[in-house]
């Protein structure tokens, strides 16, 4: 059952523009939907979901289309509890799809910062308990002739990626981006987990968006990832969330363990991907399954990112 701020839509209603601002997402039969691909759309501002037929014209027109593992209950039920959040991912996805890659990072950082002021944020924030301090972690660099291993050390801590951890990985992703003689990065790390994304620790310690995105400016690994990608592969192993997805979704190669599972969880957050994800994500599987992931925030299994293309091949570590 669709509950009451869904709304059922017919994509003739798209040809005009919407001001449905009540609305939390719009649902497309893509069963019993009439239209074309030259049909001129207006796309409303909240997210537009298709069910149905993936091979329907419309299909590519919609923001999301759901498919297992996702149900369109789980999927609602994620979008109304974060709708600000959900609003401004969406109209990013489609503003970033084909915009030059380090514009569409300055695009995405922007998004996240406006997130970071918002009422749902703070909720979020103010919902969260003081974590046991753990030791800091660590980028380690080996370099065999024109290759480079990038190595993610903070195994006690899952490598949650703390403040350490991402100066490091920026400096060492901009050593590989400035080198020519460096012909292979790899990226992976040690323990149990790939990592399981940023440390949480360490979210809300900059309030002030402005100077929170000027901060991701200079200290993301995102940038330098991004001029180097063609020449990086990654393997991972275990959980792989967050920024460590984000991050490695750049590669230009991916492998992972068969245990290894995927998860973007910042929707619940009440914010997205602010490390580069909005950008390598949708760009390794597609605006329509990113935004799926994100919304969603439903870890998916090895064998389901193999089918999507989010890695691209299983093997033992």
């Amino acid at each position: 059952m669709i509950s009451p701020p869904c709304l059922m839509i017919d994509p003739r209603d798209l040809t005009l523009p919407w001001m449905q601002g009540d609305a939390s997402m719009g649902v497309v039969d893509l069963d019993a939907a009439r239209g074309d691909e030259n049909d001129v759309l207006v796309l409303p501002p909240f997210p537009l979901i298709g069910i149905g037929n993936p091979s329907h014209p419309l299909a590519p027109r919609m923001d999301v289309l759901v498919e297992s593992p996702v149900t369109l209950e789980s999927l609602t039920a994620a979008i109304m509890a974060q709708r600000p959040a959900a609003l401004v991912l969406v109209q990013l996805l489609r503003a970033i799809e084909g915009m030059d890659m380090q514009a569409a990072l300055v695009a995405e950082s922007m998004a996240y910062g406006l997130l970071q002021g918002s009422e749902g944020h703070g909720r979020w924030l103010a919902g969260q308990s003081p974590a046991p301090p753990m030791p800091a972690g660590r980028v380690l660099m080996e370099r065999d002739g024109d290759r480079l291993d990038i190595i993610l050390d903070r195994a006690v801590a899952d490598n949650a990626i703390d403040r350490p951890m991402r100066d490091g990985l920026r400096e060492a992703f901009e050593l590989a981006a400035l080198d020519p003689e460096i012909e292979r990065i790899m990226l992976r790390s040690e323990g149990r987990a790939f990592s399981l994304g940023a440390d949480l620790a360490e979210f809300g310690t900059t309030r002030d968006p402005a100077t929170a995105h000027a901060i991701r400016m200079h200290t993301l690994p995102a940038q330098a990832i991004a001029r180097c990608c063609d020449r990086l592969t990654a393997h991972v192993q275990g959980a792989c969330v967050g920024s460590g997805l984000e991050m490695a979704a750049f590669a230009g190669r991916i492998t992972a363990s068969p245990s290894a599972w995927f998860h973007l969880p910042e929707l619940a957050m009440g914010v997205m991907p602010g490390a580069g994800g909005c950008v390598s994500v949708s760009r390794r599987i597609g605006r329509q399954r990113a935004a799926l992931m994100i919304l969603s925030g439903k870890r998916i299994s090895a064998r389901t990112a193999l089918g999507w293309g989010l890695i691209d091949a299983i093997m033992d570590d």
